[in-house]
């Protein structure tokens, strides 16, 4: 996935990349919106366009509430391949004429409804995938260290945990369909 990160023990050292940070999370699949969301819930709407041969996304965000637009282009990738719950990841936001600039570039699309959720004390994002991926509901959580990840115990609205399933990341999603997914589990 790109050049080595130094790590020690599984703790990543992001010294040396003065503008990133190290996201953790864990991710779940869904079988639709938790009890207490609908799709009329309030969300955001989120487009991510993952560049084409890149660690790169351009990302539009649009809060459908005040119509307001936020864009920006993010680097995100994990320093070991193997493990998805931590990764690196940059972001720098964006004019509207500096997202068209950046939006020539090839790209592949996901689209989704993102909406905001807790659950028993804990913060979610409930991704409600629209277009090629309709159908696909995931949850992600972040941690603020690898002890707190690690012993967390997954939510009982989760049908399975895909944190480490590469299949399940959004620059591999942006290649695939719904079809795509379900074939996976028949």
């Amino acid at each position: 996935m790109g050049a080595a990160i130094p790590t020690t023990e599984n703790t990543i050292n992001v010294e040396s990349f003065k503008y990133a940070r190290v996201e953790r999370e864990r991710r779940f699949l869904l079988r639709d919106l938790p009890e207490g969301l609908t799709r009329a819930s309030e969300h955001v709407q989120i487009w991510d366009n993952y560049i084409t041969n890149t660690r790169l996304r351009l990302r539009k965000i649009r809060l459908p509430q005040t119509r307001q637009w936020i864009t920006k282009l993010t680097q995100k990738f994990a320093p070991d391949p193997s493990d998805f719950s931590r990764t690196i990841i940059t972001n720098t936001y964006l004019s509207a004429v500096e997202y068209e600039v950046l939006a020539v570039f090839e790209g592949n699309e996901i689209r989704k409804n993102r909406y905001k959720f807790e659950h028993e004390g804990r913060r979610y994002s409930i991704d409600l995938f629209i277009g090629d991926l309709f159908g696909l509901v995931l949850a992600e959580t972040d941690f603020e260290t690898d002890e707190e990840m690690q012993s967390f115990t997954p939510p009982s609205f989760a049908v399975m945990e895909v944190t480490n399933d590469e299949m399940f990341t959004g620059g591999r999603l942006a290649y695939l369909t719904a079809d795509d997914i379900r074939a996976r589990f028949k």
